[in-house]
């Protein structure tokens, strides 16, 4: 399997080995547009692998902390709550770079700026760039996708 993900058409979408297309999803990537620098809150592009995956067989919006469930379930008070938090929910892909000196190592290394494929309120809009950098889905198709891929699947980024 590997996965393009499309920042012009806020799509991803999932391959198998033959080059068959297996899924397609809406997604929202950074409202900062691309980039590969720390702290930009731009999306990374390239070559990148699934380097871990979290959450599996946690329950549908699951809230995610560092990388840690915090034994909560995003619903309409939490979020009232906490208005500005930036929700990681479900599940999570986390990203690492394959290519050094542009998404691996020094300053634009992509695992190291935390960048994931991860659930987000369904009250969140997607197919529209509106994220902190990493690629935000909706939580069940999210689900769909963790269940398809392996640690190690290859995941391009592309401008269009």
């Amino acid at each position: 399997m590997n996965i393009n993900i499309n920042i012009k058409n806020q799509t991803l979408e999932l391959f198998d080995e033959e080059g068959v297309r297996q899924a397609h999803y809406a997604v929202s990537t950074a409202a900062h547009g691309v980039g590969e620098q720390t702290g930009s809150h731009c999306t990374p592009r390239g070559r990148h692998i699934i380097r871990a995956k979290i959450g599996a067989n946690c329950s549908e919006n699951t809230v995610f902390v560092r990388r840690r469930p915090t034994g909560e379930i995003y619903n309409a008070e939490l979020a009232a709550a906490f208005p500005d938090r930036d929700w990681i929910l479900t599940r999570i892909l986390w990203l690492s770079g394959c290519e050094p000196g542009f998404n691996r190592l020094g300053s634009g290394d992509t695992m190291r700026r935390y960048i994931y494929i991860h659930g987000t309120p369904d009250t969140e809009p997607v197919g529209q760039a509106l994220s902190h950098g990493c690629i935000r889905m909706r939580n069940a198709d999210l689900i769909d996708l963790f269940d398809r891929v392996a640690a190690g699947t290859a995941v391009e980024i592309i401008e269009s």
